[in-house]
C-alpha cells in the first residue's frame, strides 16, 4: 500500500495494520531462524519499510491533532 493511500485511513485502521505488519515480521524472522531460508527474503525488507511508513503516518496524524 502506498503512503498516500495510507494517509486516507483512520488512526485506528493504521494502528491495526501496524500490529498486523509487526506480527508478519515476527513470523518471517521465526521461519528464517527455523528453516534456515525463506521463500522470498525481500519480504522481510519490504515489511520493515511498511512498518516504518505506518509509524511515520501515525505520528503525522497524532501531531496534526
Amino acid at each position: 500500500m502506498k503512503a498516500h493511500e495510507m494517509r486516507d485511513l483512520s488512526l485506528a485502521e493504521l494502528e491495526a495494520r501496524l500490529k498486523d505488519e509487526k506480527e508478519a515480521l515476527i513470523d518471517f524472522r521465526f521461519n528464517k531462524a527455523i528453516a534456515g531460508q525463506i521463500e522470498n527474503p525481500a519480504r522481510i525488507k519490504n515489511t520493515r519499510r511498511e512498518i516504518a511508513r505506518l509509524i511515520t503516518i501515525i505520528n503525522e496524524k497524532k501531531g496534526a491533532e
